[in-house]
């Protein structure tokens, strides 16, 4: 839901964003760069003169409102190619962020499509406002749900949307070859899987990129019953309904009257002051994912995973390692698709970006982290145009490698920076293993002695949260997922714990799920677990080599902590997450839960870090530490806490993890 400017985000698409949205300025345009969708990849005006004046070369622009078969119109600009000597499939983006330039004289600054491979090949490209958004009639949902039966025949969820609009394309676009695509980033992603629902019989190949799969559980909302305040708030401060037809979201300049997001927030106090000191009880979007703080039906229903079924198109989707919002879902809608078994083809891509960071850009980059390749090219290259250009216009071998099968499954392995193919996903020839929380802030590989009564502790203070990175600025770094760690490991209220260096290579491939064992002096406490890998203090930085760090910089390398993945979870949700239970106050009690998937190698001469703390801060909003309504809570409901993580035996806290070659 929520797009972020990449760190190679160019100037024109910086331009073309401030004209769409005049009214954003210094902090505010920085929000608005959060959620403007596919920045590089849809058409919102400004931009580059040159590619602009190439469209308007190459392709006819017109714009039509789309009758629903509810009534309501939907606005849609359409590109045509002016070559009149043959047919074109057809390429659909749905957004809610706007699908200018408005005009049919106004050409977009930047490539049609997802790539200037697109526009070069030659499709017709069609970008529509989603109901209620841009110049479409009806009213917006910011949190669509499928509607498993219809009370008739104008009845509408945003499937039939999709296959209205399809509909309407291939009988009324001129020169359309009959066959169908669509694909988007974040919410334009959730578009496009959602057009696999019941979807028309032109639609035959889809690609959701980052797709809100649940928003609720593992998405933008909620990570296990935690709430992650700073995106959200951030989002919906600048996302907001408006007054005025058709009903949509509105932007509106604010300022937070400070360079730092940590303390503002703690200043801000508790979610209830969110409301009554900025939104003002006027955002229902925000209004109601707060108020559906478990996963109760509201987030069940609006679940992607379930609708999966009887699918009749290829399906692509693709996903980043350090996506900030829709990392959780990505590999969980691939798997859903896959169980299913009845898409024509189906391929997950995950590699090593930020949200959306596939899109633009070399992506041999990501902070301070250096692949070695341009991942994000050959992503464009080789993956996403073999994919359409075959399904749509059936030329080239798709993602066949060689005379081989497509694999089903593009991953980047992090670490030893290289793209692996897979014929599943996570990896069949992965083994379980097991990492153990051990005594002197050790890790074991092995279950250590003792009856689990041992255990490390620390005081959790609400009002001193752990904060998310060391850096000082006015939102989360789109990168902060590759931040260095080691600021966290020297606080009294984390806990730290490694291995000796390693002698072998050690690859991590699929979900790595906790098993704690855990009390608190409270009735409820969040537990952040974080798997690191610590660069040996000898590390030869090869972006210093390769021309891409100065040896110089303030960044240093050497004994880097590097996060490779970190999750919250909810103690109150250890036994279900729609029915939540207090904890008897320094009682042990076992949480289980799977962090997002992972692919990275731990080399040699690198350790293996686990660290636990009980906030994450703005990441996620702070708990009490009582059993409680948090979107109810008062200052005076924050407390402090003493947590202890217990060790040892076979009931001692460990990491299991799927290993492979």
């Amino acid at each position: 839901m929520l797009d972020p400017v990449r760190l190679l985000l160019t100037l024109p698409i910086m331009n073309r964003i401030a004209m769409t949205f005049p009214g954003c300025r210094t902090r505010a345009f920085a929000v608005f760069a959060w959620f403007v969708s596919a920045t590089c990849a849809f058409p919102q005006g400004g931009g580059n003169r040159a590619q602009a004046a190439y469209n308007r070369a190459h392709y006819a622009k017109y714009e039509y409102q789309v009758p629903m078969r509810d009534g309501v119109k939907l606005f849609t600009a359409v590109y045509v190619p002016k070559d009149a000597g043959q047919s074109w499939p057809i390429l659909l983006e749905r957004t809610p962020y706007g699908a200018g330039p408005y005009g049919a004289n106004n050409y977009p600054g930047e490539p049609l499509g997802p790539s200037d491979l697109f526009t070069k090949e030659g499709f017709i490209f069609a970008y529509q406002d989603v109901r209620g958004c841009g110049k479409s009639e009806g009213v917006f949902d910011s949190l669509p749900v499928h509607k498993p039966r219809f009370s008739g025949p104008a009845d509408t969820d945003e499937s039939t949307d999709g296959y209205d609009t399809i509909d309407w394309l291939v009988k009324n676009i001129p020169r359309n070859n009959g066959r169908v695509g669509t694909w988007g980033i974040s919410f334009p992603g959730f578009f496009s899987a959602f057009s696999l629902i019941n979807a028309h019989p032109a639609l035959k190949a889809a690609s959701p990129q980052a797709p809100m799969a649940d928003v609720g559980d593992g998405d933008d909302a909620y990570h296990n019953g935690a709430f992650f305040l700073a995106e959200n708030f951030d989002y919906f401060m600048d996302f907001k309904p408006r007054p005025d037809a058709p009903a949509g979201p509105q932007d509106e300049d604010w300022s937070m009257d400070t360079p730092d997001e940590y303390d503002f927030f703690l200043r801000m106090g508790t979610l209830a002051a969110a409301d009554e000191k900025y939104f003002k009880h006027r955002n229902q979007f925000w209004s109601t994912m707060v108020a559906h703080d478990t996963y109760d039906q509201f987030w069940a229903a609006r679940a992607l995973g379930p609708q999966m079924r009887h699918l009749t198109a290829a399906v692509l989707i693709v996903g980043g390692w350090f996506d900030t919002q829709d990392l959780g879902g990505t590999p969980r809608l691939f798997q859903a698709i896959a169980q299913d078994g009845s898409a024509p083809a189906a391929t997950l891509v995950m590699g090593p970006w930020n949200h959306g960071g596939w899109a633009g850009g070399d992506g041999d980059m990501l902070g301070n982290l250096y692949f070695g390749e341009k991942t994000a090219r050959f992503y464009r290259e080789q993956i996403e145009f073999p994919f359409f250009l075959q399904q749509l216009k059936g030329k080239g071998g798709g993602l066949s490698v060689g005379a081989g099968a497509a694999p089903k499954a593009w991953i980047f392995a992090t670490g030893r920076d290289v793209w692996r193919m897979f014929d599943t996903w996570p990896p069949t020839n992965a083994v379980r293993r097991s990492i153990w929380l051990d005594a002197g802030g050790t890790l074991s590989f092995t279950a250590p002695q003792g009856d689990g009564g041992q255990f490390d502790e620390y005081v959790s203070d609400p009002a001193r949260p752990v904060p998310v990175t060391s850096e000082i600025g006015v939102d989360l770094s789109e990168d902060y997922m590759t931040h260095d760690q080691r600021f966290a490991s020297r606080r009294p209220d984390v806990l730290a714990y490694q291995t000796e260096p390693l002698k072998q290579a050690l690859t991590i491939a699929g979900p790595v799920t906790p098993v704690l064992r855990v009390s608190t002096s409270g009735t409820d406490s969040d537990f952040i677990v974080k798997l690191i890998d610590v660069y040996p203090n000898d590390y030869q930085d090869p972006a210093i080599a390769a021309g891409r760090r100065n040896q110089r910089g303030d960044v240093t390398m050497e004994g880097y902590q590097q996060l490779v993945r970190g999750e919250p979870f909810r103690g109150k949700f250890r036994d279900s997450k729609s029915q939540p239970e207090p904890f008897q106050p320094g009682q042990p009690a076992k949480i289980q839960f799977a962090m997002p998937d992972v692919m990275h190698t731990f080399l040699p001469g690198h350790r293996i870090m686990v660290q636990i703390q009980s906030s994450w801060f703005p990441l996620i909003d702070r708990n009490p530490q009582r059993f409680l309504d948090i979107p109810s809570a008062k200052p005076s409901d924050f407390q402090k806490a003493a947590e202890r993580v217990y060790r040892g035996g076979p009931d001692g806290t460990r990491l299991d993890v799927l290993v492979t070659e």
